[in-house]
């Protein structure tokens, strides 16, 4: 009953800060490290992966319509609005997708409760929330060069305690990009790298020495995908009212709080 409890808790963790921009990542470790989870990163893949599954299909529901448009475009080989957001989102995808397969054993030793790290990385979100919120609103879509630039920030957003969303979101409205439209940008971007992370880990055999049990598994993901699909859509109607500066004070609280436990304990 504890190991489902846990899995339930890491589920809602995954699906509200998935979308919203104070690091999934970060907060998984915060929470495995309150929750005193012993277990090595590579022991705890399947469990992540699967949540990171969960979002993935709860962005897949959210913004089903477009996807669908999106694929109806390719299929037809036209080269219009669908086809070229597509193509923007592949190109978003080259600097995580080179991060990622380069330094992979490097990035997992990140994730093995590197705790004082994840509070720098939420004080850094933070700032970037900071700045996004003081910029101006304007009606600009996404062109390559952009796609570059917030691909480069999701590269970055690897790193635990880097919210993804807070950082694409941030640098996309940084760069005058509709408010919307970034968030539309920066939810769809991520599901290709997930589904990819996914398709690698289970090719590499990286589940098959995990003690995680289907049920938690099961929980973990009804969990983060509810949640998710709540979190995205709230999220979206924050970044259009530019109320990002609240997650701003949360990632300071919650670095703050950690710096200071970890110093107390020391």
């Amino acid at each position: 009953m504890l190991e489902l409890l846990k899995a339930l808790v890491l589920g809602i963790i995954q699906g509200l800060t998935e979308f919203l921009p104070v690091s999934s990542s970060g907060h998984l470790e915060l929470a495995k490290w309150v929750m005193q989870d012993d277990s090595l990163a590579a022991e705890s893949m399947l469990m992540t992966v699967t949540l990171h599954a969960a979002t993935a299909l709860a962005t897949i529901v959210v913004f089903r319509k477009d996807i669908i448009e999106i694929l109806g475009d390719l299929v037809k080989f036209q080269w219009n609005d669908g086809t070229k957001f597509a193509a923007l989102i592949v190109v978003s995808m080259i600097p995580a997708a080179i991060v990622g397969v380069l330094f992979d054993d490097m990035l997992e030793a990140l994730f093995d409760r590197q705790i004082i790290l994840v509070a720098i990385m939420l004080i850094i979100t933070g700032l970037l929330l900071f700045l996004a919120d003081r910029a101006k609103n304007t009606e600009k879509a996404v062109d390559w060069k952009d796609a570059i630039i917030i691909g480069l920030a999701q590269a970055v957003a690897i790193l635990p305690g880097i919210s993804r969303s807070g950082a694409t979101i941030s640098t996309s409205v940084m760069l005058g990009i509709d408010r919307e439209k970034s968030a539309r940008f920066s939810f769809l971007m991520v599901v290709p790298l997930i589904l990819g992370k996914m398709a690698k880990d289970m090719m590499d055999g990286d589940f098959t020495a995990s003690s995680v049990s289907l049920p938690e598994l099961g929980v973990g993901f009804l969990a983060a995908f509810l949640t998710g699909i709540l979190a995205c859509v709230w999220m979206i109607k924050l970044v259009k009212k530019a109320e990002l500066k609240w997650f701003a004070y949360y990632c300071f609280a919650v670095a703050a709080v950690v710096l200071v436990w970890k110093g107390v304990m020391s």
